[in-house]
């Protein structure tokens, strides 16, 4: 099964005709995912990557083609904009690639997609991956996923990367990996992630990785150690990281104990969760855990 999306997701990539948009497009084709439209004003009538149409607007391209997941390659100053057109459109599921949203945008915007019952993956993140239905929304290299029963969630969508690389080396294959992002403001946390893994009988594992700044690793393992059923092991980067310096998240920034690596592995440890020591050993963590609950 896997979360979010699957078979059923009709993606709609806005700002499909860009260079970014374009690339990433062809890519989830490549890999079979049904990219049903692309929008991007002004180039309405046209076909993109085979036959893919291009409209005008997201409410054209659900009319017209049952869209239900919008995928965003739009500059940060449009993606606010981008974002609401696909609330209003009825997209259920939106993926928010660009970076650099302000904040105060992001406080409104989630305010607003609370309000229309939306979810947002991102802004600032690789996407999202469901291999077993060989279906990605998004940037991340679909060659390294392998199918499986281990679900993955990441801040970073390097070592989202490097994370599955390491899995797939060993056997052990994924049912959905998603990568937040790593801006201050994001639409889904690791709760949010976890309480899905938690629901799904396609997930045995997870896999987490966090990092320095804010307290979403906290929040997690509050909800590990009150609520949550499956074995977990859990990577935080950062440790090395000098106060008030960011690392290269715009939420990567410590700006009190709760943010320093130390509290977060403390946090996650006390709930519950075994700890990888480095991001070298997220394989063989994630194997040993394995083993250790056959």
């Amino acid at each position: 099964m896997g979360i979010l999306i699957d078979e059923r997701s009709r993606i709609v990539v806005q700002g499909i005709t860009g260079r970014e948009g374009g690339f990433h497009a062809k890519s989830c084709l490549d890999y079979g995912t049904q990219v049903v439209a692309g929008v991007t004003p002004g180039r309405g009538g046209q076909t993109v990557e085979g036959n893919v149409p291009v409209f005008d607007s997201v409410k054209e391209a659900v009319e017209k083609t049952g869209a239900n997941v919008s995928l965003i390659f739009v500059p940060a100053r449009a993606a606010m904009d981008a974002v609401v057109e696909a609330a209003d459109a009825r997209v259920g599921l939106v993926v928010c690639i660009s970076e650099g949203i302000p904040v105060q945008d992001m406080v409104k915007l989630s305010q607003y997609l609370d309000k229309m019952g939306v979810r947002l993956i991102g802004p600032n993140c690789p996407g999202l991956i469901n291999p077993a239905a060989a279906c990605k929304v998004g940037i991340m290299p679909g060659s390294i996923h392998l199918p499986g029963r281990t679900g993955v969630v990441s801040r970073s969508g390097t070592l989202t990367y490097e994370a599955v690389g390491q899995l797939t080396a060993l056997g052990i294959g994924q049912s959905s990996c998603v990568g937040i992002g790593g801006d201050p403001i994001i639409g889904t946390d690791f709760v949010d992630i976890l309480r899905l893994f938690n629901d799904d009988p396609a997930t045995d594992q997870v896999v987490l990785i966090g990092e320095i700044g804010g307290a979403m690793e906290q929040d997690a393992a509050a909800y590990i150690k009150d609520g949550f059923t499956k074995p977990i092991c859990a990577l935080i980067v950062g440790a090395t990281a000098p106060p008030g310096k960011r690392m290269g998240h715009a939420g990567a920034i410590i700006t009190g104990d709760s943010g320093r690596a130390k509290s977060k592995v403390k946090a996650l440890r006390d709930a519950g969760a075994v700890i990888i020591p480095t991001p070298a050993d997220i394989g063989e963590t994630a194997q040993n855990l394995l083993d250790s609950n056959k």
